[in-house]
Formats: C-alpha cells, structure tokens, sequence
C-alpha cells in the first residue's frame, strides 16, 4: 500500500462508519438523541489511530511527525467532508422535518435553517480531526530521547 494514499482509504471508511451508525440509529428511531452522537467521537479516534499507526509501519524509519500528522488531518478532514455531505443530503432530501426538530428542542428562539447544523458538524468534525490527532501524535512521533536512540542502536 502507497503510505501517501492511506488518508483517503481511512477517510473513506471512517465516513462510512459515521453513516453507517447514524442510520442504524435511525432505524430504530434514536437519531434524535444528540448523547449518542458522543460516540461519534469513539468512531472517529480510532479510525485516526488505525491510520496514523498504519502509516507508521508502513514508513518505519522514515516515519516522521509531519507525516503522521497530515495522514491524520487529511483522514479526518475528507471523513468530514463525506459525512457532512451525506447529512446535508439526509437533512434537505429525505427527511426534512429532522433538522426542524433538533432546532426547535436546540434554538427556539431563532429562526435559523438545517444550514447552521451543517455548519456545526464541519466545525465540530474539524476540531475534533486536530485535537485527536495532536493527541495521538504524541505517542506515535519519533523520540528525541537520547537514552532511547543509544539502547535502540
């Protein structure tokens, strides 16, 4: 496998995980429910890890901390990208009431369209994307420890 394409193969399952778990939810009418979009999160982490610690075998010795951290941020950017467009489609096509819902129990004082959950999803999936990956970098970037290069030698 081409270390430099495994963002989009992990982009792209990681999306489909998010889809697949909110439609489930759906199916049994727990979509509404905005505590079990925590688990989202757990979603997104690990595919991130999985990518980043893929990367890092694959590359081995040459692995380095800008590489993990674009193979990261490139991940869970284009997971969001994905997941942002399959519920914006969700949202305007197929169930139009749903967005009508979470903002009348979320906003009910202002008159704002499904356009501002679109927008909290790409801002809450971009955020999340840098601090997991700050957060898993610090395990898997290479050591400046001394002690560990001469035992490693």
């Amino acid at each position: 496998m081409n270390p430099n394409r495994i963002h989009i193969r992990y982009g792209l399952i990681i999306a489909v995980v998010l889809i697949a778990y909110f439609l489930l939810l759906r199916l049994f009418g727990l979509h509404e429910n905005p505590w079990l979009r925590v688990f989202n999160g757990a979603i997104v982490a690990y595919g991130l890890y999985a990518a980043i610690r893929l990367r890092r075998v694959l590359e081995g010795d040459k692995f380095d901390y800008y590489k993990g951290f674009k193979t990261g941020i490139y991940s869970g950017f284009l997971a969001t990208l994905v997941f942002v467009g399959f519920m914006a489609l969700y949202m305007y096509h197929l169930d139009p009431e749903f967005p009508e819902m979470l903002l009348d129990t979320w906003m009910k004082d202002y008159n704002q369209g499904p356009g501002i959950l679109i927008f909290i999803l790409v801002v809450e999936g971009f955020a999340s994307t840098v601090v997991l990956t700050l957060a898993f970098m610090q395990k898997f970037k290479p050591s400046w420890n001394p002690k560990k290069r001469a035992q490693n030698a």
